[in-house]
């Protein structure tokens, strides 16, 4: 089984993510920062893992969906409204527990300096597999989205995938990313 954590900032787009990679709703969206104020996990079911990509079990895997709490305000450099330490911390260890993390950025936003930092932490201390997306691209012009994802491959050192989940743009560019990192996860 591959755990797969989706994190962000408040209000990015991480539950409504979790609602298209599952196909129905799972997780409440609103447009309201808070919304999600724990983890919610949910079977994600088998995907196809490519023949050209290895993979022990013979093609397929079961994946596990994590929906977390906005970690921060994106507004400010804060730690989310709604969390208490005590959530924040047990967020943090359940996205630790993470076999890939799925980084949310809003494009309307840019890159969150406190998930920045988290990204980091999660990429160098505890060596987990990270996509980068940048969400909501239909909200904000093409030059926009490109100097977003300019500066994550300068500050988080990887490209980004354009993501638009209204118009689903870049969504089967993430689902090839998921099924290559996956072929990684420790089983």
């Amino acid at each position: 089984m591959i755990k797969v954590a989706i994190i962000g900032a408040e209000n990015v787009g991480k539950s409504t993510l979790m609602n298209a990679l599952i196909g129905g709703k799972v997780s409440e969206v609103e447009n309201l920062p808070g919304t999600t104020k724990g983890v919610i996990k949910k079977r994600f079911g088998k995907l196809k893992i490519p023949k050209s990509m290895k993979n022990p079990l013979g093609g397929a895997d079961e994946f596990v969906l994590i929906d977390t709490a906005g970690l921060f305000d994106p507004e400010k450099e804060l730690r989310g409204k709604v969390l208490s330490e005590e959530k924040f911390r047990e967020i943090l260890n359940e996205i630790i527990s993470a076999d890939v993390v799925i980084h949310m950025v809003d494009a309307t936003v840019g890159l969150h300096r406190g998930m920045e930092k988290l990204h980091h932490l999660l990429k160098f201390r505890y060596d987990k597999p990270i996509i980068v997306v940048v969400n909501k691209i239909d909200l904000v012009p093409r030059e926009k989205v490109e100097e977003i994802r300019k500066a994550i491959k300068k500050r988080l050192e990887q490209d980004a995938i354009p993501l638009s989940l209204v118009t689903y743009e870049g969504f089967n560019d993430l689902l090839k990313a998921i099924a290559y990192y996956a072929q990684y996860a420790e089983k």
